[in-house]
Formats: structure tokens, sequence, C-alpha cells
């Protein structure tokens, strides 16, 4: 997060300099708050991973297409339609089952309960976080503009990362090795800016629960990746499970291409 800030910052220094005119609102909004929530996420994901397992984690996280949809409505006034209600239960379901059916994660049997707890605590916080950041999303980046939100965001997240990790007796350690700052690289082009981009985007141009729906196509992608990677197993409900999350994704775009062509011009 701190090499994504540090590359947005000159991005913005030699081609974008209208990415650092910020009100006080935009500050708080993103800077704070988004901060606040990117910070959480990347917290609680790790607790997540390490009580729970990676597979366990990651069904936790995509409880969010539901939280997304029920707070959409409250706090963006967005339609709470049963249909998008719906897609955002089945597609959750779909991961779920998606992570949980593959061989790729440690699963919760022979986990002590305060190890377990402490994770199911990490990934329902992780869930919340990303649905708060998908909400912050649909509301901010029309707003300020998909770059914009994103420096803030992750600037904001930086500097309370490095003041909570520090404190907590974990400070960041820099790679020790050529490949290690290769893969941090990587990390940073791909998960911190691209993906967030790209999400941004989204959320810029449709409504924050046809954008969660749709984001949940991500452990679709990440199992099909590591059944041609990694040789990784698949069982039945697995396959169900991505069927699920294809065909609710499929049928979220489906529905809002429908909603919008009925409206009136």
């Amino acid at each position: 997060m701190l090499l994504g800030t540090l590359a947005l910052l000159v991005y913005a220094a030699l081609f974008r300099r209208d990415l650092l005119k910020v009100d006080v609102r935009g500050v708080l909004l993103l800077g704070v708050l988004g901060g606040a929530l990117v910070a959480l996420f990347e917290v609680a994901y790790q607790f997540a991973i390490a009580g729970a397992g990676v597979a366990s984690a990651a069904a936790l996280l995509y409880t969010a297409p539901t939280l997304v949809a029920l707070l959409a409505w409250p706090l963006l006034k967005e339609r709470l339609t049963g249909f998008r209600l719906l897609l955002a239960v089945v597609v959750g379901a779909g991961a779920v089952l998606a992570v949980l059916g593959g061989s790729h994660g440690a699963h919760v049997a022979g986990v002590e309960a305060p190890r377990l707890a402490l994770g199911v605590a990490g990934g329902l916080l992780a869930a919340l976080s990303y649905a708060g950041t998908t909400l912050l999303a649909r509301f901010a980046a029309p707003r300020y503009g998909v770059f914009r939100m994103l420096l803030l965001e992750i600037a904001g997240g930086t500097v309370l990362l490095g003041i909570i990790l520090p404190l907590a007796g974990r400070p960041p350690v820099a790679p020790a090795t050529t490949g290690g700052w290769i893969y941090l690289a990587a990390l940073v082009a791909g998960t911190v800016i691209l993906a967030n981009v790209f999400f941004f985007s989204g959320a810029e141009r449709i409504e924050a629960a046809p954008t969660a729906v749709a984001a949940t196509i991500e452990p679709v992608v990440g199992t099909l990746l590591a059944l041609v990677l990694l040789s990784q197993r698949l069982t039945a409900l697995g396959w169900l499970g991505l069927l699920m999350v294809v065909g609710g994704v499929a049928a979220g775009y489906v529905g809002e291409a429908r909603t919008v062509s009925d409206r009136p011009s």
C-alpha cells in the first residue's frame, strides 16, 4: 500500500496535478473513513486466514454482496429488490461452495475453538469492511473520480497501518531478496492499483449491489487458475458453486441491463 501510494503520487505529480486538489470533506470521507476501512480489511483478513484457514476466510469474505444489497437501500437509496437480494445470496453461497470445494486451503477441522472464533470474527470484519468500501466507492467515485479516491484511501490506510502495526509489535519488513521486490511490485501493480481502479470504475457507473455481485466472479477466476496452474482438485460442490456464481453474475448483468433499458429517457 505504501508503494502504491508513492506510485500514485508520482503519477499525479507528473500527469495529473488535479488529483492532489481535495476538499476537507474528501480528506475526511476518503482518507480517514476509506483509509480506516482499508486498514481494517488488511488486518482482519490476515486474522481470518490465521484462525480459520484460507478457504474459510475467503468464504466468509463473500458474505459481502448480501451486506451491500441490504445496506445500499438505507445508505444510498438504492432499490432493494427481491431479484437483487436473491442474486447476492446465490453468488455468496456459490462463492462459499467454490472456495471450500477445492484443495487449496486449510479447513477448520482440528482448529482450537479460540483460534477459530478469532478467525471467524476476522472474516466477518473483513466482509463488513469490504462491503463498506463498496458502498463508499459508489458514493465517492462519481464525485471525486477513481484515481483520487484510490490515492486518498490507500494513503489513509498506509498512515493508519504505519501507526498501528509498530504499536502492535508487527512493523512491516521489507523484502530481503530481488525476487521478493519483484513479487511486491507485481502485487502493487495488480492488486493495489489495477484491481481497485477497475473495481472503482465499476462502482462509478453502476449501483453498489450489482457491483458487489459482479465482483464475486473473483473466486471463480481464482479457482480456475488454481485448477490449471496448481493442479487443484475441485469437488462436485465446488463445481456447483462455480456455476452458481457464474449464473448469478450473468443474471445480474442481464437484469441490470433490462432495468436501464426500461427507464424513461
